[in-house]
């Protein structure tokens, strides 16, 4: 039976993640965002707080979280700013859940337990110029060279690009074998070839860090190679479904932070000798808000009640990750229009929603993506086998029999 009742752990994360949020984001997030300016301190006070290893078992460093807290979390920090939630995104859904899934117990000690204690801040490389989606036809390469590879190519729209220690970056070894060739590696700031640089001029999330990396006859060792040669596109989707479920948890973050800012300002401004709340039409836009964002919130939650039951829930993610960040695109939509002109200046935050909301319906995986994955559970052409993963039962993904 699925039971969304908040448990006490998931209240105090709560509590804790909007006391975070008051403190530390709130009271600068319009300075930060006007002027571009990222602010990795912020990063280690979430550390402190547990954040950055927020879903990881203890025992390699990270705080032990279930599911429903790990999407509480996620909807509090973006309900602040999207850049904050972003990390959460990268450094722990993309990076560090794959490595807990994928990587031997010695590359955890390694690189897993520092990320999840938040002395390391990590990310991923899968995007690159002119492949996009087409995540199984990667330009970037891998080629054995004794006990090493030499990776070359170029990673783009890679969030803490600047600022990370470490880099999940997926390369194919042999690219004639299309998804079958792609490989993961783990990389280390340092390492010579691996270079990175930031991009400039974003419409929105301008408080965190988004670049490329350079890969130039990277050499890099057979020991940091996550699972073995063409298994990197299974690991790279497995990431993804996590991406993906941290998207959606921040993007109910968002919707419900246009829905507060219209909600007090309905009350606060008034026409025609009455609040603007009670004007129908504006009642209209307030509604669908809220009744959007509590569906958003409860499909989050059952797909974390699923991952927390260990099954599979690709299908039930992307939906989640579909509707939420449709709609939060349109609740900013709304909500500046509730807010009149005013809307339109950096005085009330909603612009920054409008602005932050966009970049979502893109990244991990466009709504035109989900929207044909949803089409083709629904009529039949896609299943997922109800796979279990042992000795992590969160995703439900496994490395192919005889592997």
């Amino acid at each position: 039976m699925v039971d969304f009742t908040l448990s006490d752990e998931n209240r105090l994360v709560q509590q804790a993640a909007r006391a975070f949020a008051e403190a530390e984001i709130l009271p600068h997030i319009r300075e930060w965002d006007e002027k571009g300016e990222v602010h990795r301190e912020i990063f280690g006070r979430m550390a402190e707080q547990g954040f950055l290893g927020a879903p990881i078992p203890e025992a390699w460093g990270g705080a032990g979280m279930d599911y429903v807290s790990f999407a509480i979390l996620c909807e509090e920090l973006e309900r602040a700013d999207t850049a904050f939630r972003v990390v959460q995104s990268v450094h722990v859904g993309l990076n560090s859940l794959a490595l807990l899934q994928w990587a031997t117990d010695e590359q955890k000690t390694r690189w897993l337990v520092p990320q999840a204690k938040g002395e390391k801040l990590a990310t991923f490389g899968l995007t690159e110029p002119g492949v996009g989606t087409d995540a199984a036809n990667l330009a970037t390469t891998a080629r054995r060279d004794g006990d090493s590879y030499r990776l070359n190519g170029q990673k783009i729209w890679i969030s803490l690009a600047d600022l990370a220690d470490h880099f999940l970056v997926f390369a194919s070894v042999d690219r004639s074998k299309g998804w079958r060739g792609v490989t993961a590696f783990l990389l280390e700031r340092g390492m010579a070839g691996l270079t990175t640089g930031t991009l400039h001029g974003k419409l929105g999330i301008r408080a965190g860090n988004t670049g490329v990396i350079h890969l130039d006859d990277c050499v890099v060792p057979v020991e940091n190679r996550i699972g073995e040669e063409g298994e990197g596109f299974l690991i790279a989707m497995s990431a993804i479904d996590q991406g993906r479920f941290t998207v959606a948890a921040g993007a109910v973050g968002l919707a419900q932070a246009c829905l507060d800012a219209s909600l007090k300002y309905a009350h606060e401004r008034e026409t025609f000798g009455q609040e603007i709340g009670r004007h129908q039409l504006v009642q209209q836009m307030l509604a669908k808000m809220a009744a959007g964002t509590e569906m958003g919130r409860l499909l989050v939650w059952r797909a974390a009640w699923l991952k927390n039951q260990g099954l599979r829930n690709t299908r039930e993610t992307s939906l989640a990750k579909w509707h939420a960040t449709e709609h939060a695109v349109q609740s900013a939509m709304d909500a500046i229009q509730v807010h009149g002109a005013n809307g339109y200046s950096n005085e009330f935050p909603v612009e920054r929603y409008l602005r932050n909301s966009k970049a979502a319906v893109i990244y991990e995986g466009t709504s035109q993506l989900h929207t044909v994955i949803q089409a083709e559970y629904a009529l039949g052409y896609r299943q997922d086998k109800p796979l279990r993963c042992e000795p992590l039962p969160a995703q439900g993904w496994e490395r192919p029999a005889g592997r």
